[in-house]
């Protein structure tokens, strides 16, 4: 039986966020990730090389605490997507990197018909 190596593994906040911002496009109903502070009361959307913007994490004892902003689709149940991408964000970060979390908060930025890609 191979034992445990010592050590400690440490994933900087920034690889958390990327990881969450991916998880949150592969979402059902998510248009983009947005900014979280609304210049002239719009939302800005992201560009997929700045995804960690629209994604905050925090440590805490009890594990990370992520808040996602996010784009909604025109259309969509917002209640219903906004549990459906917090629910695959906690599996994606305790699967990919194992980390606990506590929680995770769904802010909806805006809500935007999906323009063809």
């Amino acid at each position: 039986m191979a034992a445990t190596p010592a050590g400690a593994i440490h994933i900087a906040n920034d690889v958390l966020a990327d990881i969450a911002g991916f998880a949150a496009l592969e979402s059902y109903g998510i248009v983009g990730m947005a900014s979280p502070s609304r210049a002239d009361g719009v939302a800005q959307l992201l560009p997929r090389q700045k995804l960690r913007k629209g994604v905050k994490i925090l440590g805490t004892d009890e594990g990370v605490e992520v808040d996602l902003y996010v784009v909604i689709e025109h259309g969509t149940n917002i209640a219903e997507v906004s549990h459906n991408l917090a629910h695959l964000v906690l599996h994606t970060l305790k699967e990919m990197a194992d980390v606990g979390v506590a929680r995770v908060d769904v802010h909806v930025m805006d809500v935007k018909v999906r323009s063809a890609r």
